[in-house]
């Protein structure tokens, strides 16, 4: 009986070691791969990947979570109100007029509306408050080593995020974000920090995290970089005509790009309710209300916030919620 005991005890104990190394990554083959790589690239040491590896750990709350984005679940009159309400706009007021003036700074270096910087904070982290619970590198290896929908792009990100880590001295392991690995104020993807992020305060440090000037300054630079155009109209209300081609309507990321003008829409059933040049180009939207559908038709500019976040409904918020706060600051 006690041999038998011991066996039990001996084999528990076996189970719970593989359980738990099966939870972390130092010897997942993929994984090996990106250390390999990472090795013979960038320079890194292979002893301490192998150790940032063994201490990453799989989050099955992370594949939940990504299979679910509120913007693939929700009608557009329910995420909306989410990033619209009075608290937001309470809060971003309270940001705004804290930052006057390095968002007035950052208004005229880049070309880009304070409000506009302000929104994106406010839609991405309630102005800081909800930078994300999740170590990216327990994020960013479970999406690229347990996700292969999207693996290619979240490898990609998990290496970028451990060559920033080494370039500017930070443990990777001490780095927060959301569950899909974006990070500070604006939520940046690692790629992201690397490309746009910058020392808005000069004092030779990029801290997204903890320094809300360079984050205005990293999401001015960010839409600058992305072809923002100063003083161009964002979106225009529109109406739609009951025999417009269901098929013209934005029905996924890949339909965000402007490819057809203002006048060939108008031809098809959707107008405008302000003046446009006709030949600009635009994206046709719908988005479902209680009672029925509103419609909308999103310029250049509305195209290079969706850059943020591939989502119409995401860029129609922040465009929506820079509004109502211009609307409540004095300027």
């Amino acid at each position: 009986m006690l041999l038998r005991l011991k066996i039990i005890l001996v084999v528990s104990c076996l189970w719970t070691a593989l359980s738990c190394a099966a939870d972390n990554y130092d010897a997942n083959p993929s994984a090996q791969v990106v250390i390999d790589e990472l090795v013979v690239e960038e320079g890194f040491d292979r002893e301490q990947l192998m150790l940032i590896f063994a201490q990453a750990e799989r989050k099955d709350s992370i594949l939940k979570a990504i299979a679910r984005p509120a913007e693939k679940t929700k009608a557009w009159y329910e995420y909306r109100a989410i990033f619209l309400n009075d608290k937001r706009e309470d809060q971003g007021v309270e940001f705004f007029n804290r930052y006057r003036v390095e968002l007035g700074r950052a208004e005229r270096e880049f070309g880009v509306p304070a409000e506009i910087i302000v929104a994106i904070i406010g839609v991405e982290t309630s102005y800081g408050r909800v930078a994300g619970s999740y170590r990216v590198i327990d994020a960013l290896s479970t999406l690229a080593f347990d996700y292969p929908p999207r693996s290619p792009f979240f490898t990609s990100e998990l290496k970028n995020v451990l060559i920033l880590s080494r370039d500017q001295g930070i443990d990777p392991m001490s780095l927060m974000g959301s569950y899909a690995g974006a990070m500070g104020y604006g939520q940046f993807m690692p790629s992201s920090y690397r490309n746009y992020a910058i020392d808005f305060d000069n004092d030779d440090i990029v801290d997204i995290w903890n320094n809300p000037v360079d984050a205005i300054g990293s999401v001015a630079n960010y839409f600058k970089q992305h072809g923002w155009r100063t003083g161009e109209i964002v979106v225009s209300a529109a109406t739609a005509a009951k025999n417009t081609p269901e098929a013209i309507f934005v029905k996924n990321r890949k339909d965000l790009h402007p490819t057809r003008t203002v006048a060939q829409f108008a031809a098809e059933g959707v107008v405008a309710k302000i003046k446009l040049d006709p030949e600009a180009l635009a994206t046709a939207m719908k988005f479902e209300q209680k009672d029925g559908y509103e419609y909308w038709l999103g310029l250049h500019n509305f195209y290079v916030i969706t850059r943020y976040n591939h989502s119409a409904m995401y860029a129609m918020c922040v465009y929506q919620l820079s509004q109502a706060l211009a609307a409540r600051v004095a300027r």
